[in-house]
């Protein structure tokens, strides 16, 4: 069985949540992609350090748990990249920088997190040399390219930001949606000449939250041919479990298209005790196989597998 994952926060689950993201037994780790014929994880680089201030307030709100606000650091991003490539030289993974590259076992595909720390849109040429392939344009913060899903005054896509998604578009990396508002995501499936992927959300017909994605955000993100992963965060789910996930997953397949979505677990990015019931770890998802029957390979691999054609070397 091969397995495809839109979002896993590898690098930060090793360095704030101190788990053994190579051979633990967490929510995610090498050893456990390994057992799978093939996984193709799309490994976040997550350049915020853990803080306290008023942004408390509205990430507390969002996910409905006490969760810590953040600040950002350029130098965390090289951090992050530094252990991903200590994996590569380990043997434990494969990068994955352009659609000829062949598969190893467990392979990687480097996504930045939120565009926080960028001074200019040209940072992006620099993090594709570094191997970044997917930029997510906001976390739970604004900035100066794209509003967020918690701003106050849903401005969606700045200058800079259009700016930044047809470069993205023209030097072959994929724009993530991820915590994007409303706004941001109509704005860039307008402008965006390559799929979107919206890495971990959910439905907003299913749950009602700012994270998750309302019908016309969905169709938006469809008619670029983009894919959205299903997500296992479990404020974003209808009920906290794997029939959770199964509802967003036919939600979205019957409704949009089943080359649509996928699954964008955010393992290793939530809190220890977050695992849904029956969806403890990534393991968990050959389970998916008799529930989703013929459309399995689908929907856990096909759909982000197809995405490598519109990265670039």
């Amino acid at each position: 069985m091969k397995i495809a994952d839109l979002h896993e926060d590898i690098s930060w689950g090793t360095s704030q949540y101190f788990n053994d993201t190579i051979n633990g037994p967490a929510q995610s780790s090498i050893a456990q992609l390994a057992k799978f014929d093939q996984a193709l994880v799309f490994a976040a680089i997550y350049p915020h350090v853990r803080t306290w201030n008023e942004d408390a307030d509205k990430v507390i709100t969002l996910y409905g748990r006490v969760t810590n606000p953040t600040h950002f650091s350029f130098d965390l991003i090289l951090d992050h990249l530094k252990f991903y490539y200590y994996l590569e030289r380990r043997g434990l993974v494969k990068i994955i920088k352009g659609p000829d590259d062949s598969l190893g076992k467990v392979n990687i595909i480097i996504s930045l997190e939120g565009t926080d720390a960028l001074r200019d849109i040209y940072d992006l040429y620099i993090l594709k040399n570094l191997g970044v392939r997917v930029i997510q344009l906001t976390w739970n913060y604004d900035t100066k390219f794209a509003a967020s899903c918690n701003s106050k005054k849903d401005y969606g896509l700045t200058g800079e930001g259009e700016e930044l998604v047809r470069l993205a578009d023209d030097i072959g990396l994929l724009i993530d949606l991820a915590h994007a508002s409303r706004q941001t995501v109509l704005d860039v499936a307008s402008i965006s000449k390559k799929p979107i992927i919206v890495s971990h959300a959910n439905a907003r017909k299913l749950k009602d939250s700012r994270r998750n994605l309302d019908d016309e955000m969905i169709e938006a993100v469809v008619k670029t041919g983009g894919v959205i992963g299903v997500t296992a965060i479990p404020s974003l789910l209808p009920k906290p479990s794997i029939e959770g996930v199964v509802d967003n997953i036919r939600y979205i397949g019957e409704n949009y298209g089943w080359e649509h979505v996928a699954i964008g677990t955010d393992f290793l990015g939530m809190y220890p005790d977050e695992v849904i019931s029956g969806f403890e770890s990534i393991e968990k998802l050959s389970t998916l196989n008799s529930i989703l029957g013929d459309k399995t390979d689908t929907v856990l691999w096909k759909n982000a597998y197809n995405l490598l054609k519109y990265i670039k070397y």
